[in-house]
């Protein structure tokens, strides 16, 4: 299931790169108010495509996104693969996730990547605050401490995926699905995949996204009441 916005560019091959995982027989994209013609190529590329008018937010894509999953299922629950709109040819790399799910071992796998560049080889991401905020957050309500706890690419049971929902809004969705499964005694684990995504940089642009990234982030734990002190985050 892949969540996009404005991802014109690089949905045919994330399409097309997922198609190839073993087991995928259904590939889902949720356009989510792009400008571009983001869902007629997911279309093209062999996705089922559901629109949404509006921007709504990455956790209502994923809501959209596994309910119309759970629509073409058959007496088999598929289980639920989440993956970022912008992995390219990568996005085949996230097929490790699949197994710990399918075999039981785990009841929802987590990506962790490798590092990141930009195209032009510069450095990738800021100074970890958001990460620290995150992870402290997770193994402050959980005991659990995520590796990458941001990351989005994720697969998971249907019977996980419905005891988190409601999701958490915005760049929180993340972090609250470990902890509110995490909670619930869902067992998590880190898989680490080879997939390469649209990182940001230490530019402005990249410096507001964090801010926002932080904000989110912190909203979602300030809600669940696993607010790590100042302290973690230096």
């Amino acid at each position: 299931m892949i969540p996009a916005k404005d991802e014109a560019e690089r949905i045919a091959a994330t399409v097309a790169s997922a198609r190839r995982i073993n087991g995928v027989d259904l590939v889902v994209v949720v356009d989510d108010g792009s400008s571009d013609d983001t869902a007629g190529i997911a279309a093209e590329a062999g996705a089922v495509v559901v629109r949404h008018e509006t921007n709504r937010g990455k956790a209502a894509a994923m809501e959209t996104g596994a309910g119309t999953v759970i629509e073409h299922d058959g007496d088999v629950p598929r289980l639920l693969l989440f993956l970022d709109a912008d992995l390219g040819d990568t996005a085949v790399g996230a097929e490790p996730l699949v197994e710990p799910v399918r075999s039981g071992e785990a009841d929802m796998a987590i990506g962790t990547l490798p590092a990141q560049v930009r195209p032009d080889g510069s450095k990738v991401g800021g100074h970890g605050i958001v990460v620290r905020l995150a992870r402290a957050g997770i193994e402050q309500a959980t005991g659990w401490t995520a590796a990458q706890p941001l990351s989005g690419q994720r697969c998971l049971t249907r019977k996980a995926f419905l005891a988190a929902v409601p999701l958490a809004s915005g760049f929180g969705v993340e972090t609250a699905l470990s902890i509110d499964l995490g909670r619930k005694g869902f067992r998590i684990v880190e898989v680490p995949i080879d997939v390469r995504h649209r990182a940001t940089g230490t530019d402005l642009k990249g410096q507001l996204h964090r801010g926002k990234q932080f904000l989110h982030v912190r909203r979602a734990l300030a809600a669940r009441r696993a607010l790590p002190p100042l302290k973690v985050l230096r």
